[in-house]
């Protein structure tokens, strides 16, 4: 860990479980655009979703996983095929290599079955906390909180960390939320950062949290 987190202040729980309530009123029912049957299809499609849009993930995915429908498969696929189907994605060598090496991994350390532990999908190739949480929360609804570059902006803005480290984000975020609201966060965060708090256009005029938001100068509608 970068830095010791402390202890939030009873206002600053306060303040955060405010803004939680107003993003669940907007976003009463959240989950994850990435279309999947099975958590290993979840685990590829996030690790494919880097640098890139749900959108266009679930353009590419229906033609991997009829190509290779299991582990096992893209464990032993060539790795210029699964470039050729996930070319699209941006980043496809890389992300083919980290495909290719988690599925290995399951196959050989997990029978193909992908883990209910952080602490062991963090152990699988190309697998990192932010793919790890998302998996955990949205198949399972293990209490896990995903930081991405939408996490990580909102959060600033709000006031909520002061760090753009990933790994302090998440734990700063799990001491200002009771447990149970943990896997019902960053998909709002994340939804929000994409409709309303956008990096180079906020649209703070219509913004619930404005109130809530240090982030300045506040955006005004154009026209």
């Amino acid at each position: 860990m970068a830095k010791s987190i402390p202890e939030p202040t009873t206002a600053e729980k306060r303040n955060a479980r405010v803004i939680l309530r107003r993003l669940r009123s907007r976003y009463p029912e959240m989950s994850t655009a990435l279309e999947y049957a099975s958590p290993w299809q979840l685990l590829v499609s996030t690790v494919l979703s880097a640098q890139t849009t749900d959108e266009n993930v679930n353009k590419v995915v229906p033609s991997l996983f009829a190509r290779f429908p299991t582990p096992s498969d893209l464990a032993m696929a060539n790795p210029e095929e699964v470039e050729a189907l996930v070319f699209s994605t941006g980043f496809y060598r890389q992300k083919t290599k980290s495909i290719i090496a988690l599925s290995s991994d399951l196959v050989e350390f997990h029978d193909g079955e992908v883990p209910t532990e952080l602490d062991e999908l963090v152990k699988l190739r190309g697998v990192g906390r932010k793919t790890a949480s998302v998996v955990l929360a949205e198949v399972w609804d293990i209490p896990a909180i995903a930081v991405d570059t939408h996490v990580n902006r909102v959060a600033n803005r709000l006031g909520l960390t002061d760090s753009t480290d990933p790994e302090v984000i998440e734990q700063e975020l799990k001491g200002l939320y009771l447990k149970k609201d943990w896997s019902g966060v960053s998909m709002r965060f994340i939804q929000f950062g994409r409709e309303v708090c956008d990096a180079r256009k906020p649209r703070c005029w219509d913004c619930p949290l404005r109130d809530r938001c240090a982030f300045e100068p506040k955006a005004v509608p154009v026209g």
